[in-house]
């Protein structure tokens, strides 16, 4: 067991919410780190932090540190500066500047990782325009940290509450998703599924499959590749030792996790796990409309770091305002603890 877990927190682009929900969450997570329960390192832009914690009136928590700076001497809150210049930054521009920066703090944190200064990463939102703009090819950020750590064969979930959900698929054109389940594919999902929520302190979990089709194909009048894939796959999992259902129709499966008969759900492709995720994490004002909070975690399994993130964007039309929510960061640091603390914590409260 991990005795202080050490996060890095990645800023994400410069010029989107992430340096002040960073701010923000740091003030929440005073008493905390105060009494030794973690430490936080941020990498990013200084000058950003800096701001956006004299926007917010707070005091700027984070010493400087190097990168290379030896695991026992980090404070509780350091501030690693990685990237370009990043004083002429305007918050929600995009800019190949602001993607650089971006691309740096998350290739820092993934170094430090490695390296064992610290236990996890926890990612703010990256704008994919401005990581592309500055030259990284990459649909986001779990292909990133793929590309970084030497991954191959890694897995998103995402969670809020006990709406856990992973997905054989994400960042592909919907055409492109009957080609992507295959047998291996469905197998490895469903195996770093069970693991991930092993060290959530779920010693036997219970995993739905959703159906790729509607009506789980409806004895192939809507496609087989849930008769020809899944199932059989499904009954293979069951031999060797996993608790799993499947394929379960996708229009009721997420009825059933969210009543607790599952620990957690494979979806098939992207908007299939995303939507019913983000419509019970995001919270909005009946009157206004407008967004109050923002719940949720984006946990990337499969790689040899732990790695969790918020489950939102760089919300570039209220960013610099200081009034972006820091929930969905400190739930995504919390996983981060849970995830390096392993079996010995409990699974995050429904």
């Amino acid at each position: 067991m991990v005795a202080i877990p050490r996060i890095a927190v990645t800023m994400g682009d410069p010029a989107g919410v992430g340096p002040e929900i960073i701010a923000k969450a740091a003030q929440r997570l005073k008493d905390r780190i105060e009494a030794g329960e973690l430490a936080l390192v941020v990498t990013g832009s200084g000058h950003r932090l800096a701001a956006a914690c004299a926007g917010l009136g707070i005091a700027q928590p984070f010493a400087a540190v190097s990168a290379d700076t030896p695991r026992e001497a980090l404070p509780p809150c350091a501030l690693v500066e990685v990237g370009p210049d990043a004083s002429a930054i305007e918050p929600g521009k995009v800019s190949a500047v602001a993607g650089e920066s971006a691309y740096q703090a998350i290739a820092a944190g993934v170094r430090m990782a490695m390296g064992g200064l610290v236990d996890a990463i926890c990612t703010a939102p990256i704008n994919k325009e401005a990581l592309n703009l500055a030259g990284h090819h990459y649909s986001g950020h779990t292909e990133l940290l793929a590309d970084l750590t030497a991954a191959r064969n890694s897995v998103m979930m995402l969670a809020h509450g006990n709406m856990r959900v992973s997905h054989v698929c994400t960042h592909v054109a919907l055409r492109d998703v009957p080609k992507r389940l295959t047998p291996e594919r469905l197998r490895q999902v469903v195996e770093l599924t069970a693991d991930a929520l092993n060290r959530l302190g779920i010693a036997r979990p219970r995993i739905g499959i959703a159906a790729l089709n509607p009506h789980a194909g409806e004895n192939g009048l809507f496609g087989r590749e849930d008769i020809d894939i899944t199932a059989p796959t499904v009954e293979d999992l069951r031999r060797a030792g996993h608790d799993v259902t499947g394929p379960v129709p996708g229009d009721t499966i997420f009825v059933k996790l969210r009543a607790g008969q599952f620990d957690a759900v494979v979806a098939m492709y992207h908007d299939q796990g995303h939507i019913p995720v983000k419509l019970l994490g995001f919270s909005v004002d009946p009157t206004t409309g407008e967004w109050q909070a923002l719940s949720g975690v984006n946990v990337t399994l499969g790689l040899p770091i732990i790695r969790t993130s918020v489950d939102h964007g760089t919300a570039f039309d209220i960013a610099g305002k200081g009034i972006a929510s820091e929930q969905s960061l400190l739930e995504a640091i919390d996983y981060a603890v849970q995830l390096a603390q392993g079996s010995d914590r409990t699974a995050p409260s429904p």
